[in-house]
């Protein structure tokens, strides 16, 4: 839900920044565009990053924790990955319901 909202405050404030370069206000123009691509890309990577995260189970060095939940998100059942190194931990689907 946050995500949406989010999104779509960052889609109007690049709508009002294109709708300020129009009528030749650049300064406004210049923050809204700055602000409204900052959330907007932001939003758009978190998603891809997260996504990009859960797509396949971790390579050597990567410890099984046991844990297993719902992920609320995608409905899907999922497993919890360590790495001690790091101390990363990873979360990766096994199972969609």
């Amino acid at each position: 839900m946050l995500r949406k909202v989010l999104l779509t405050i960052g889609l109007a404030l690049l709508l009002i920044a294109a709708a300020m370069t129009a009528r030749g206000n650049a300064p406004a123009a210049l923050w809204c565009g700055v602000n409204g691509a900052v959330i907007t890309l932001g939003i758009v990577f978190e998603r891809w990053q997260y996504r990009r995260s859960h797509a396949h189970k971790p390579g050597a060095g990567w410890q099984l924790t046991g844990e297993r939940f719902v992920d609320p998100g995608s409905g899907a059942m999922t497993e919890v990955w360590f790495e001690p190194k790091t101390g990363e931990r990873r979360y990766v689907e096994i199972a969609r319901r």
